[in-house]
């Protein structure tokens, strides 16, 4: 069963209900929607100075300000919708898989693997990114 919901961006959102019932569930929901959205408000508060984001096969980003020029300069189009198929966590590290679609009709399928400071807390300081256009 899924979620569907609408934010002000016309952006849809598609979820797996249990994703509003862990608080790191919904962190990372949260916070993928953030990086659609550049929500740098939301992605300053839950990353690290330091965090480090690797996306498989293409890129290494090195802190925050290098994370956030990235998504304000390097995502042209806008997202028009995501699907979250799992959101998965346990202790300190947690994963996401699902499909984002651009409004230039691109779509990509991905799988992030994140790691928190520590389980108690919901600041992330690593990712992990696996990222493929569906064809």
């Amino acid at each position: 069963m899924v979620n569907i919901q609408s934010n002000n961006q016309d952006m849809k959102i598609i979820s797996p209900k249990d994703c509003d019932n862990a608080p790191k569930k919904r962190i990372l929901k949260e916070f993928i929607i953030a990086c659609a959205k550049k929500d740098i408000d939301f992605i300053t508060e839950h990353t690290l100075t330091d965090i480090n984001w690797t996306i498989v096969n293409d890129t290494t980003l090195l802190g925050r300000e290098e994370v956030i020029q990235t998504l304000v300069n390097k995502m042209p189009k806008q997202i028009i919708e995501i699907e979250l198929t799992n959101i998965i966590t346990h202790g300190h590290t947690a994963a996401a898989n699902g499909v984002v679609k651009f409004e230039d009709d691109r779509i990509y399928s991905f799988c992030n693997v994140y790691r928190f400071v520590s389980p108690g807390k919901n600041t992330l300081k690593e990712i992990t990114s696996y990222v493929i256009k569906n064809e």
